[in-house]
């Protein structure tokens, strides 16, 4: 299994966030909501599929809604690889960016 890029990193949290109501529009709207990034639904779903081939994200049918017309959702949760590929990412992180505070901030 490889390694989750920055922006599949985000999409995961974003899904973990989301809980129970993550779909491609509501990790959209949290990814937009939360970070500098303009999106896509496009871009959304293509890395939401591609984090479920890669088995991080795994994904269900709801039941028809009415506000959708009675149109499904294909509902994401992270997998137990990708809370783990999460937790590595963010070690790795907090680790390399340990003591480095005065060196990122703005001026």
């Amino acid at each position: 299994m490889g390694h989750a890029g920055e922006f599949e990193m985000l999409v995961m949290l974003a899904v973990v966030r989301l809980g129970s109501g993550a779909y491609g529009v509501t990790v959209r709207e949290e990814l937009e909501r939360e970070t500098s990034r303009t999106l896509t639904l496009g871009t959304i779903y293509k890395t939401l599929g591609r984090l479920e081939a890669k088995g991080y994200l795994r994904s269900r049918t709801s039941e028809p809604t009415a506000e959708r017309g009675g149109r499904r959702k294909k509902l994401y949760e992270v997998a137990p690889a990708g809370l783990l590929a999460i937790r590595r990412s963010l070690v790795d992180l907090r680790r390399l960016a340990s003591g480095l505070d005065l060196k990122l901030e703005k001026r």
